[in-house]
């Protein structure tokens, strides 16, 4: 039985133009497969290549004072309290690889307070839910904390950033139902 990835409509990859057939092929030889986030979001040509412009300014910058793993963080954190399951699956999976942890995406998802973290990642993602949650809260006090912390005002912008966009993608992967792949549940799990 195969399970649809999408409510919507999901083209063949090789109908897709040519610039993003390049995107979702080079995704595929560098993962193994073909995340269900690059497919379902091909429905719609100029908002995927938005989508994936923005996505990759935020998650694959190489200035600031943010890890990979702790972008992760921030997006499974986010998506969790926003009940996305895709990008909970998808950036729990990612976050286990650059952690190099097989448990903090899973304590980082359900609480993140309770998570095998540092003290400065607990303050960012505090951060993080507050903009998921109630941004217009957003105060002194949070900078205070974070600068405390060691962030600057550009790791601030980094972390709500992350925390805003994911939220649009958690928006829009529920409502069209997108499926996580079956190959984000071992990424960066140990065999026993």
């Amino acid at each position: 039985m195969t399970t649809a990835i999408s409510r919507f409509p999901v083209p063949e990859i090789n109908d897709l133009p040519e610039d993003m057939r390049e995107k979702v092929l080079a995704v595929q030889e560098k993962a193994g497969f073909v995340p269900n986030v690059f497919l379902t979001l091909a429905h719609r040509p100029d908002e995927f290549r938005a989508f994936f412009a923005y996505h990759d300014a935020l998650m694959l910058k190489t200035t600031g004072n943010l890890s990979k793993a702790e972008r992760e963080m921030i997006v499974t954190a986010t998506s969790a309290k926003n009940n996305c399951l895709y990008c909970v699956v998808a950036h729990g999976a990612i976050l286990r690889i650059y952690a190099k942890n097989t448990l903090v995406a899973d304590q980082v998802a359900v609480n993140h307070l309770k998570a095998d973290i540092t003290p400065r990642q607990s303050a960012m993602l505090d951060f993080a839910i507050k903009v998921c949650l109630d941004s217009q809260s957003v105060n002194e006090t949070d900078y205070a904390l974070l600068y405390s912390h060691g962030f600057d005002d550009e790791d601030i912008w980094d972390i709500a950033a992350i925390t805003a966009f994911f939220g649009l993608s958690n928006r829009m992967a529920n409502v069209i139902s997108m499926r996580p792949n079956d190959e984000f549940f071992l990424m960066g799990r140990t065999p026993r």
